[in-house]
């Protein structure tokens, strides 16, 4: 099975293993004094190494201890963030409570996570958070075989990221030089075109001019050709508007059907009379295609009606439309 495998299952289980752990030894805080009262009390175990845990872990109580402790193992936060993590807080209940065994057994249980996790840690080069997981291991147990590969491990992959940091450097200073190269020959290459093209455009501007001249000479000739023609075409035009025309005859206009106008009812109830003169044109099939006022009077009291009545009447149909005048009355019946 895989490393990382072993480390989810892992992750599955061991949050309610070691709250289970913690729960079956709960209370033995304030007994173990008391069995222990008429005995002298065992010498205190050889301080570990300093671990960076909190002074605010460090200030809890027993209590407090083991309740953050059941919290942050249900929240999952075996080994972090640092200062609110089971890790820590076993490691100071450890201290305060060194006989209890259920305290060793939840950080034996915790420091193989402890581990995986400083590893990776080290391999995305978290140089900050693999030392503080390294010294959490190296609190719980001084002589983990995984210390001494992890601490090399930590040395040597600082120095690999070392290396490469300068080989980095190395390489943008490198790649600094070789643009400057570029830009300089970038430059000297646009000077070059820049001469090539102000030559280019010399004798373009040369080309251009004789172009013109050629078309402006090309063009009096036209527009004097143009004039003569046109002269021509006045002298034709004005024979023929001396010339006497045939008068057209108009298509006689027989109406089918003109109904009245309705008389507006203010015009109406004030007794007001006038007329409108319609301008209406007659298509072939004799109805009216278009249609409007010339002259009202009263102004725009009888032009709704008049237009509206124009557009329903009907004529013979005829060769071709006509256009006509019409003037309609109104006026009050007495």
């Amino acid at each position: 099975m895989s490393y990382v495998a072993i480390q989810g299952k892992a992750r599955l289980f061991a949050p309610a293993l070691l709250l289970a752990t913690l729960a079956a030894c709960s209370g033995k805080d304030e007994t173990t004094p008391a069995a222990a009262a008429g005995t002298a009390a065992p010498a205190p175990a050889a301080a570990p190494a300093e671990a960076p845990v909190s002074n605010k872990v460090q200030a809890m109580d027993t209590t407090q201890l083991r309740d953050s402790a059941s919290t942050a193992l249900r929240e999952n936060r075996m080994y972090a963030p640092a200062g609110d993590n089971a890790m820590e807080y076993y490691l100071v209940l450890r201290d305060k409570l060194p006989d209890d065994a259920s305290i060793r057994n939840a950080l034996t249980d915790l420091q193989p996570y402890t581990l995986i996790a400083a590893e990776q840690a080290l391999g995305r080069e978290d140089f900050t958070e693999a030392q503080r997981l390294i010294a959490l291991v190296e609190k719980v147990d001084p002589t983990a075989p995984a210390l001494p590969r992890l601490k090399q491990g930590i040395t040597s992959t600082m120095q690999v990221a070392e290396k490469r940091t300068v080989e980095e450097a190395d390489k943008a200073k490198k790649d600094a030089e070789n643009r400057a190269k570029q830009q300089v020959e970038q430059q000297r290459m646009a000077q070059q075109q820049a001469a090539e093209a102000s030559a280019a455009q010399q004798l373009a501007a040369k080309q251009e001019a004789a172009r013109k001249e050629s078309e402006r000479v090309e063009a009096e000739r036209l527009a004097a050709t143009r004039r003569e023609a046109e002269q021509r075409s006045a002298a034709q035009a004005a024979a023929q508007v001396a010339a006497p025309k045939p008068a057209a005859a108009a298509p006689s206009l027989r109406a089918v059907s003109t109904p009245a106008p309705r008389y507006p009812a203010d015009a109406l109830r004030s007794g007001t009379s006038g007329e409108v003169l319609v301008e209406l044109t007659i298509g072939t099939d004799g109805s009216v295609t278009d249609a409007r006022v010339l002259r009202a009077t009263p102004a725009r009291v009888f032009d709704r009606e008049a237009l509206s009545a124009v557009r329903r009447w009907k004529f013979e149909p005829i060769a071709s439309s006509v256009t006509t005048r019409r003037t309609l009355a109104f006026a009050p019946n007495k």
